[in-house]
């Protein structure tokens, strides 16, 4: 079990799409307390506030605030110069952010429905690696963490959107994994445990946020995943329990 707050990634630069809520939050809070300095991406900026206010609250030096709509492939190249010109590498990357789209039968979905999720969930985390990876492979060990999701695994019914999208950045992903496997950087795919989230509740409106694990559970296993010392490569890590 991971322990919290213990230097582990001190000094690493890591950037954390969907920062402002739910696992992208704690696992942003979590890293600035391992001593990273965390470049928090994400669409509401009230969201991103709070959470440098609660970095610095637990005695942290504050994260680079990026208001930004992943959607905007342009600002992802522009936010790729802007780090380049500040630290010159990234050492950790956290492609978090993703949006469930609606629970319907397959041939009712929405075309522009289908897009948006298509668009944040896959599109996006692509820029995301066509943008980063000159930083990451200047880093000393860079780590790239996408967060999926085991209903790529289960196919259940109406879930044709989102599953397909996560499904394709899992593709990606290990695609990315098998390019740089000769240099210093490390991809994987990183599966939690069902966490509560605004995204879970969407999907399961009736189930009782107290049955599910929070999201600075699982925030040891990204740790895990972040260090310099992690050794997976090309995996896809699926976590049927919380660990801190």
């Amino acid at each position: 079990m991971s322990e919290v707050a213990s230097g582990r990634l001190d000094g690493a630069v890591a950037l954390v799409t969907g920062a402002s809520r739910g696992i992208g939050r704690a696992v942003a809070r979590r890293f600035a307390a391992e001593g990273a300095h965390v470049v928090a991406v994400a669409r509401t900026t009230g969201g991103l506030e709070e959470l440098d206010d609660e970095i610095r609250a637990a005695g942290g030096h504050g994260a680079t605030l990026v208001p930004l709509d992943l959607t905007d492939v342009e600002g992802i190249d522009r936010l790729g110069g802007a780090l380049f010109e500040r630290h010159k590498r990234l050492d950790v990357l956290v492609g978090n952010a993703a949006q469930l789209g609606t629970l319907s039968p397959t041939g009712h979905i929405d075309p522009q429905t289908w897009q948006q999720v298509m668009d944040l969930n896959v599109t996006a985390n692509w820029r995301l690696i066509r943008s980063m990876d000159p930083l990451l492979r200047q880093a000393p060990a860079g780590r790239a963490i996408f967060v999926t999701d085991n209903v790529t695994q289960s196919t259940p019914p109406y879930w044709a959107a989102y599953a397909t999208s996560k499904a394709a950045l899992e593709t990606l992903a290990l695609t990315y994994a098998a390019e740089v496997t000769k240099t210093n950087v490390r991809v994987n795919l990183l599966a939690p445990c069902p966490v509560r989230t605004a995204l879970r509740a969407k999907a399961f409106p009736s189930e009782k946020p107290e049955t599910l694990a929070k999201s600075e559970d699982v925030t040891g296993l990204f740790v895990d995943l972040a260090e310099a010392s992690c050794t997976h490569h090309g995996e896809r890590l699926s976590v049927d329990k919380a660990t801190r």
